[in-house]
C-alpha cells in the first residue's frame, strides 16, 4: 500500500521510518510545511514529495498519516474522511474538546477508518496486563497506580500550546487506565504544583501533577505525573485485585534505585525518551493500522476512545482549578 505523511517533524520523521520498514507498505508520500523537510525525509525513504495535502490525497495514497501540528488534526482528519483514505492521527484529536466532537461527528456515519494514536495499548507489557484483568485472575481490582514521569520539560513553546499537563501528558495514562481495566471514570481529584522550569508556571500549567480517579465500579485509579524526573523516562502501571497484583514497567530499565541493602535491581541503563520505552509499541501501532487500512481489523483506537480520555483530562484540569471533586459527566459535552 502506498501511504501519504503529513507532518514531517520529530514523531513525523519517527513513523516514516517505522512505516518504511513494513512489509505491508510499498511506497510513501510526504507533505510538510518546510519543503526542506519534507525533502529531507524523502531522500532518506526514497519517498515521494507532494507540495500540499491536497496533492497528496491526490497522488493515489491508500492511508494518511497524520503527525502535524495540534490546530491541524481536524481539518486533516476530516480531508482525508472526504476522500475516502483511512487516516491515522497523533493524540489530541484537536487542541479543543469542541473541535474534537465536530470531529467526532463527521467521522462517524461516515464508513472511513480513523485511528488516533495512543501507542501505549501496544505495549506488550499494558496489553499483557490488560488480558490479567479481562481473565480474571487478578479478582475484582480494588486500586490503579499510573506513573507518567518525563526527564525534562518540553520548550516553553510547546508547553504554551500543549493545553496543560492533564490535556498533554496525564491523558496517556487516563487511555490506558479505561483500556487495561474497562472501566469507565466517573469522578476526579486533582492537584498540581510547580517546583520547577518557570516558563511552565508563566503557562499557567504544572510542571507535577497528581489525581485520584473514581472508577464506575468504585475502582480506586491513582496518577502521578511529573516533567522533572532526573532518573529518566518513568511509565509504570499497577493493578491490584482482591486475588493478585501485576504491574507494567518494572524492568531493568526502571529508572529507579533501591536504597534496600544488597538489592540489585533494576541494573540496566535507564529509560532516558519515550521513543525510546515505546519503539515497539509503536511498529506495533503502525502495523495495526496498515491491518486498519486492508480492512482486516477495525480500528483498535477511535475518535470516540480519544474523547472519552479527553473529557478525563477537562475534569482533572477544572478539579484543579477549583480545588474540588468534578465528575466527569460535568464537562462532558454531547
Amino acid at each position: 500500500m502506498r501511504i501519504g505523511i503529513l507532518g514531517l517533524g520529530r514523531i513525523g520523521a519517527f513513523h516514516a521510518e517505522t512505516l518504511s520498514g513494513l512489509d505491508a507498505v510499498e511506497s510513501l508520500v510526504f507533505a510538510d510545511p518546510s519543503a526542506g523537510a519534507a525533502q529531507a525525509a524523502a531522500e532518506r525513504f526514497g519517498a515521494r514529495v507532494a507540495d500540499s495535502p491536497g496533492a497528496l490525497l491526490a497522488a493515489g495514497v491508500d492511508a494518511l498519516v497524520v503527525a502535524a501540528a495540534t490546530d491541524a488534526h481536524p481539518a486533516l482528519i476530516r480531508a482525508g474522511v472526504a476522500a475516502g483514505v483511512p487516516v491515522f492521527c497523533e493524540k489530541p484529536v484537536a487542541r479543543t474538546m469542541a473541535e474534537g466532537v465536530a470531529v467526532r461527528d463527521r467521522v462517524r456515519g461516515s464508513g472511513v477508518p480513523v485511528q488516533i494514536g495512543y501507542n501505549r495499548r501496544f505495549d506488550a507489557g499494558f496489553a499483557a496486563a490488560r488480558a490479567a484483568v479481562r481473565s480474571g485472575e487478578l479478582g475484582a481490582l480494588h486500586t490503579v497506580r499510573c506513573t507518567t514521569l518525563d526527564p525534562a520539560p518540553p520548550p516553553a513553546a510547546y508547553v504554551a500550546a500543549s493545553g496543560g499537563i492533564f490535556r498533554d501528558c496525564s491523558v496517556h495514562d487516563f487511555d490506558i487506565i479505561r483500556w487495561v481495566t474497562g472501566r469507565e471514570v466517573t469522578e476526579v481529584y486533582a492537584v498540581g504544583g510547580n517546583r520547577g522550569a518557570d516558563h511552565i508556571a508563566r503557562a499557567g500549567d504544572a510542571d507535577t501533577a497528581g489525581a485520584v480517579l473514581t472508577l464506575d465500579d468504585g475502582t480506586i485509579a491513582v496518577v502521578s505525573n511529573s516533567r522533572h524526573n532526573g532518573g529518566g523516562y518513568d511509565v509504570r502501571m499497577e493493578l491490584h485485585g482482591f486475588t493478585d497484583a501485576v504491574a507494567v514497567g518494572l524492568d531493568e530499565r526502571l529508572p529507579l534505585r533501591s536504597v534496600e541493602p544488597g538489592a540489585g535491581f533494576p541494573s540496566g541503563t535507564p529509560h532516558a525518551f519515550f521513543m525510546d520505552r515505546f519503539a515497539d509499541a509503536y511498529r506495533a501501532e503502525l502495523t495495526a493500522f496498515t491491518e486498519v487500512v486492508a480492512g482486516t481489523r477495525t480500528s483498535p483506537c477511535t475518535v470516540e476512545d480519544a474523547l472519552e480520555a479527553g473529557w478525563i483530562a477537562e475534569a482533572c484540569t477544572l478539579s484543579r482549578a477549583e480545588h474540588r471533586p468534578v465528575p466527569v459527566a460535568e464537562v462532558r459535552q454531547p
